[in-house]
């Protein structure tokens, strides 16, 4: 399955707004209930140039004070219900916003959990972190900022219009000429902005991924003096990223001058005409003044939803970076175990097993390998020869592209994750500690851990090389150190398949020792199986496989393994 997440076209806003629609179902009420405040709010304030009006032509200029008196404290009502709808706007909407980011965040952190090792080999870590956390925040700003002011907007013009038309049919169609104009343009340039935004938060997620690498490789950047080198790289991924910023800014203000001009000639028109009906009579001054201030309301809005949709195609170009990830499914899926598991079954099982990260590289080909409980079994042969590869398909890191693997008689795949995790154990060349003490690490990676086990099993000795023991600190360990937390870590799971990858690379060999006592005293069914370099640690193997060009031979005794090595696999 291919996990590239490429740049994707831009789809139509409707679309983007379907697939988001289930994350906002649950908000339904609050929406609603926004939308309630926001349609009282506009109601409100359209309700006072009428009002205004009507004052002027009846109150003012008959100068009927106690009339106007009348007005003025209905408007202040008016406008003091209106302010409380505001409010009650901005709290549903803003709660609206932040539980539609949280729940983004949670179902996307959620699915990158689910997804492969596969699909982080082809994305950049630093670009999954913007999506995780820039692409999210543009969908919360748009939903608890410029949603109600964009619904708001449109029922402002909506209710303007109706006035406008209402008022005086031939006034409100010059009055609204000009906005027909506006939509017409919208319309064709909308897919073009969306594009550039969507192109902005691609560089961003770009730049990102460029900050990452070099500050998760800084150590190497100076130990080879070339922060000269990283710093041009990061000046292409800046630039790159400075320019279509750029582009995306130019096309979202484009609207903004065009809306404008739109605006004051609405305005302008419709005070020339209007000026000529009075003089015909056909329009009061009062009528024409609150005439100017519906126009002034209807176009008001247009100048403002330039910018607030440059934020929605930001948020639906995010929104589709978003759904990019949500609709991938795993391949690594737990399949119906329906075979009967045969009797005297070997611990772990290769059928012609067939592997390559890419189709058209294949590094494994036609593997063979059976693996009996309680026995030690070792990887050896070239690097890059598949030995990890190998240790991978026996943990379900990936799936095999043909052939079968099978844990203790059943396909390894009708495992359910939990269960096959408690199965194997897998300490990886390069140990990932969570933050916190030893026994903290111990207890992330076993529920039944207690500290009664570190005797048990027999690793006191261990202990002595933290100064703190269970309750040091992991930060500022040493890559040694952490190798023998993350053996410890495994081993206290006692899990029925051990695998170590390099776990004693960087261990000290009177640690090795230890570390290799502790595993003959696992339980007798524990099959273990050991990558490594260094002879002493593959010396005492009941059998070694040696791995080189895709090809699985097994090495009739230690001799014959080193020969191997030596000639790359041509003895048999």
């Amino acid at each position: 399955m291919n996990y590239q997440l490429s740049e994707s076209q831009p789809v139509p806003a409707t679309v983007s707004l379907r697939r988001l629609w289930p994350l906002l179902r649950p908000q339904r009420v609050l929406l609603g209930s926004g939308l309630v405040a926001l349609v009282s709010n506009t109601v409100l304030a359209l309700s006072a140039p009428a009002l205004t009006g009507y004052a002027i032509d009846h109150y003012v200029t008959g100068q009927d004070l106690p009339g106007l008196a009348r007005s003025c404290v209905l408007l202040l009502v008016l406008y003091g219900l209106a302010g409380v709808a505001v409010y009650f706007q901005s709290v549903w909407t803003g709660t609206v916003g932040q539980q539609l980011l949280f729940q983004l965040r949670k179902q996307l952190f959620e699915k990158l959990q689910e997804l492969p090792l596969g699909f982080f080999q082809v994305n950049q870590s630093g670009d999954l972190i913007s999506r995780l956390n820039n692409d999210t925040d543009k969908i919360n700003m748009f939903f608890s900022q410029a949603l109600m002011q964009f619904l708001g907007g449109l029922i402002t013009m909506l209710g303007s219009a109706c006035f406008l038309l209402g008022l005086n049919p031939r006034l409100g169609l010059v009055a609204l000429a000009p906005a027909l104009f506006l939509l017409i343009l919208t319309r064709l340039l909308a897919p073009f902005t969306r594009g550039r935004n969507a192109e902005s938060l691609q560089s961003l997620g770009n730049l990102s991924a460029e900050s990452s690498d070099s500050l998760e490789n800084f150590k190497v950047v100076v130990a080879f003096d070339r922060q000269d080198y990283f710093r041009q790289r990061f000046e292409r991924a800046n630039q790159a990223n400075y320019r279509s910023a750029l582009r995306a800014g130019i096309a979202n203000q484009l609207f903004v001058p065009t809306y404008a001009l739109c605006s004051n000639l609405a305005q302008l028109v419709v005070l020339l005409y209007g000026l000529e009906q009075v003089a015909r009579g056909e329009l009061t001054v009062g009528m024409l003044i609150g005439y100017l201030v519906y126009v002034i309301r209807f176009y008001d809005p247009v100048r403002s939803m330039a910018s607030l949709w440059a934020t929605f195609q930001t948020a639906m170009a995010g929104w589709d970076r978003i759904h990019a990830i949500l609709q991938l499914e795993s391949s690594l899926k737990v399949i119906p175990d329906t075979q009967p598991v045969p009797a005297n079954s070997p611990r772990l099982e290769m059928r012609g097993v067939h592997f390559g990260y890419l189709p058209e590289r294949e590094i494994l080909s036609q593997v063979e390998m059976r693996l009996e409980a309680g026995k030690s079994y070792a990887l050896v042969g070239p690097t890059g020869g598949g030995k990890t590869t190998t240790a991978s398909l026996m943990a379900r890191l990936y799936d095999p592209g043909q052939g079968q693997v099978l844990l203790d008689g059943r396909d390894l795949r009708t495992y359910p994750a939990a269960q096959r995790s408690r199965k194997i154990g897998f300490i990886l060349q390069e140990p990932f500690l969570q933050a916190g003490t030893l026994r903290q690490n111990f207890q992330y990676a076993n529920a039944d851990y207690r500290d009664e086990l570190i005797p048990e099993m027999r690793m006191e000795t261990l202990l002595e090389n933290f100064s703190q023991g269970l309750d040091t600190q992991v930060e500022g360990l040493s890559l040694g150190q952490k190798q023998i937390v993350a053996f410890m870590r495994a081993v206290l799971r006692r899990p029925e398949l051990l695998i170590l990858d390099e776990a004693t690379a960087n261990i000290d060999t009177v640690t090795e020792n230890a570390l290799a006592s502790i595993l003959e005293n696992l339980p007798e069914t524990t099959t273990r199986v050991i990558i490594a370099h260094r002879l002493n640690t593959i010396a005492k193997a009941d059998q070694i496989y040696f791995i080189n060009q895709g090809r699985v031979q097994l090495a009739g005794s230690m001799a014959e393994a080193v020969q191997m090595l030596r000639e790359g696999g041509r003895s048999s």
